[in-house]
């Protein structure tokens, strides 16, 4: 076992070493307070490294105010430690940050804030990995921070940057441009033409929130869409799906799900909403693609409210021009247009990632790599997937850790019965 203490070193780079008695953890979003939780509750140390200055950042700083989860909270706790009973079923976004915060004081969690992991790399001749980070306050770095760890968690997520499409003529078009993770509310865009690029759940639901400021969106769907209602007769489309799943194949419930919508939603296609050629569960089992569950927006379509509009061809002063040959004029342009993991740019020559920065392995066996290599948070199955994923990693650490510990200790008390015998020589 390694020992837990720090070395300054003076050659190689101007920093610090810390030797990790446990595993390095990357992130301090859910993914990462949930397998600390779990080696929390074994007696493993861990050490958990976060680029912001809090746990949760993506909800913290990148979210919309009008946020709320969008399944049943019960699919969004995390391990061993459940909601608040008098939080509502759909818990808003400050609620939810809150239980964050709550689960890390609760498993004591402290995580090392405004530490951006640059690389991590597993040694092979000491059979450790190597992870460097760059320590900062206020914007100022502090140098250079080396960790020596026997495992390492990736709890980085799928979400971790922003994507930010190349559009044509983007440059010349004048007016403010935001990415969905600066959009907090609509209060700035009152009586605003706004273009909402994206049609997933961020984009239906900043073209509802920019309705309820009285601004005027129109959203660009650039390719085929599934809609289903949040709720059936007051209760949640997921669980519904989840309990048929039980008994029924997936296609079978793809087409129970498709005819509950076409009731409560109607023909969307006449508006410009298509559906994908595949149901929505086996969609989001083969390329990740969530459906978007609605919560209004469908209404604010019907009525014109939200204009959906085709794809951009380009972009001039004020104005942008629409693939059918359609022009509007634009204020302003929010990009809808989603995150991706940021993996690749840090963990070095390693084939357990794709280049996409997810597991090659698909669910439920993307979470082990080799050379103690773990994954948390890339399931495409949401907050459920991620506490799935961290009971198995931290289970998995925890084992390895104690019959290393009973190795180290069995080792030490034999030596020192040889040096006492020894002694009375």
């Amino acid at each position: 076992m390694i020992n837990q203490t720090s070395l300054d070193q003076e050659n190689f780079f101007s920093g610090r070493c810390t030797l990790v008695n446990g595993p390095v953890i990357v992130g301090a979003g859910p993914s990462g307070l949930a397998v600390g939780s779990g080696l929390k509750q074994q007696g493993v140390p861990f050490i958990i490294l976060e680029r912001a200055n809090c746990i949760a950042s993506l909800w913290q700083n990148h979210t919309y105010d009008r946020l709320k989860l969008h399944l049943p909270k019960q699919f969004c706790q995390l391990p061993y430690f459940p909601f608040p009973e008098n939080f509502p079923e759909y818990p808003t976004k400050n609620q939810f940050i809150d239980y964050l915060e709550s689960y890390a004081r609760h498993f004591d969690i402290d995580p090392r804030f405004n530490e951006t992991v640059e690389s991590a790399k597993y040694d092979e001749t000491c059979g450790l990995w190597r992870v460097k980070a760059n320590a900062s306050t206020d914007g100022f770095s502090r140098g250079e921070v080396e960790y020596i760890c026997r495992w390492l968690v990736v709890a980085t997520g799928e979400n971790a940057e922003k994507v930010v499409p190349e559009l044509e003529g983007l440059e010349e078009f004048g007016g403010p441009v935001v990415h969905a993770c600066e959009y907090k509310s609509g209060e700035a865009y009152q009586g605003k033409q706004v273009l909402v690029v994206g049609c997933g759940n961020s984009g239906m639901e900043v073209s509802l929130d920019l309705c309820h400021y009285n601004a005027i969106p129109s959203m660009v769907v650039r390719s085929s869409v599934h809609v289903l209602p949040r709720e059936v007769l007051g209760k949640s489309t997921f669980d519904l799906a989840v309990r048929l799943m039980k008994w029924l194949p997936v296609w079978l419930v793809d087409k129970i799900l498709l005819v509950i919508s076409r009731l409560l939603l109607g023909n969307l296609e006449k508006y410009g909403l298509k559906r994908p050629s595949i149901g929505p569960l086996q969609l989001k089992n083969i390329e990740g693609k969530t459906p978007v569950l609605d919560i209004g927006s469908v209404a604010k379509i019907r009525s014109g409210g939200i204009k959906v509009v085709p794809g951009i061809k380009r972009f001039s002063r004020g104005r942008v021009e629409l693939v059918n040959g359609e022009n509007l004029e634009v204020d302003s342009v929010i990009l809808a247009t989603g995150y991706c993991s940021n993996v690749p740019s840090w963990l070095k020559e390693n084939d357990f990632f794709s280049r996409n920065g997810f597991p090659r392995s698909p669910f439920p066996n993307g979470w082990k790599g080799k050379a103690g290599l773990y994954a948390v948070g890339f399931t495409r199955r949401g907050l459920s997937g991620a506490s799935m994923d961290a009971i198995r990693v931290a289970n998995d650490i925890g084992k390895n850790w104690n019959e290393e510990t009973k190795h180290s200790k069995k080792h030490s008390v034999t030596v020192a019965r040889h040096r006492r015998r020894q002694s009375h020589c």
